[in-house]
């Protein structure tokens, strides 16, 4: 590691603090460093450090750093892992089940001067909506893809197959297509599994599904994932990727998921497993004390 990118979200790390702080230890190792926001904020603010863009720095830098949540690692993440740029978490909001430091161990950057720490390798997906055998729309998840209803509607109907075959026609307020990574979040709220986050998974968890028989699937990453909103006459249905602005499907839409041929790479300088991150931020560790 030679030069790093500080990348706070601004309204999570207040006057980009723990950013401020994490520069003070790198350079006490002798790593470069420059500060980018991960996007542009409603309001300019003066934060008393220059801000670089983002894109321009990540072509000469070794390693992002986003100081925020687990929705400021997914805004990071397509861009991160187009530039085969690893990404390292200091957790600033609830739970952060990506992030690998607390605010409270920012003394721990100090081991990326001597390479102590290891890499890990997640799945992403390709999204793409078919209309009329075009393509109207593009996007990339490290955490999952949402077909849901509008808020009008009471109920929708959605295909789902995956390559030549039909996994069946789910009734409910939509559906999700998570990587391991976010079996942990929308997936996990809709009943679907824990899976572990290097694994290589599609996990479809229909949400609020009409039917004691709709469960959720865990399949091989290797094929494609096709769901397609049935009569939707004059019901809304969109589709949501990693929690991003939705894209308002139509009759006939098809939408597509496959497995990226990019992998969003996680940097860890803890031993921290999964299990026990769940054991933490879901309990509290209650009941799990030695």
């Amino acid at each position: 590691m030679k030069k790093v990118i500080l990348c706070p979200n601004p309204y999570r790390d207040k006057g980009l603090a723990a950013a401020k702080r994490a520069d003070e230890i790198l350079r006490g190792v002798g790593l470069s460093t420059v500060f980018c926001l991960p996007f542009k904020p409603e309001s300019e603010g003066n934060y008393g450090v220059p801000c670089r863009p983002l894109q321009q720095e990540m072509r000469s830098s070794d390693l992002v750093v986003a100081f925020g949540g687990d929705g400021t690692i997914l805004h990071l993440a397509r861009a991160a892992s187009m530039r085969g740029l690893p990404v390292l978490g200091v957790n600033l909001g609830s739970l952060g089940f990506m992030s690998d430091l607390e605010l409270g161990e920012l003394e721990l950057l100090k081991k990326l001067a001597s390479g102590q720490y290891r890499r890990e390798k997640r799945m992403m997906l390709d999204v793409a909506v078919l209309r009329e055998g075009r393509t109207v729309y593009t996007g990339g998840a490290l955490n999952d893809a949402v077909i849901t209803k509008g808020a009008m509607a009471r109920v929708v109907r959605l295909q789902i197959s995956t390559g030549e075959d039909q996994l069946g026609i789910f009734a409910g307020d939509g559906v999700v297509v998570a990587t391991p990574t976010g079996s942990t979040g929308y997936s996990l709220s809709a009943g679907g599994p824990i899976v572990e986050p290097t694994a290589q998974n599609f996990v479809i968890s229909p949400i609020c599904a009409h039917s004691v028989f709709s469960k959720s699937f865990v399949l091989s990453a290797a094929g494609t994932v096709t769901v397609t909103p049935a009569e939707l006459n004059r019901k809304q249905v969109y589709l949501s990727v990693d929690g991003g602005k939705a894209f308002a499907l139509r009759q006939g839409d098809k939408v597509r998921i496959c497995r990226s041929r990019y992998e969003t790479e996680l940097l860890r300088l803890t031993d921290k497993s999964i299990y026990e991150i769940l054991r933490t931020k879901m309990t509290g560790g209650i009941g799990h004390e030695r």
